[in-house]
């Protein structure tokens, strides 16, 4: 079990990384709206940073998810 909890940990940690880069990303947003000191392109650079980082942590769990129904598939 002490496995299960290590994948577990990286997966928390991995979500709180995303959540980050979205906070990361709403903050720079609202500085540029506001006019907070904050430039267009590292506006722009932060948003890019969260939905490449949401892509990947999409396509990953999806890699899991068809990995765990190709176990379940298989015959015991």
């Amino acid at each position: 079990t002490d496995k299960s909890g290590a994948f577990q940990n990286v997966l928390e940690g991995t979500i709180k990384q995303l959540e980050s880069m979205h906070d990361d990303a709403s903050d720079a947003v609202q500085k540029f709206l506001t006019g907070e000191n904050e430039e267009l392109h590292t506006t722009v650079l932060a948003v890019q940073k969260a939905e490449v980082a949401f892509d990947l942590g999409l396509q990953v769990r999806n890699k899991v998810v068809s990995a765990y129904q190709e176990i379940m598939r298989m015959q015991m």
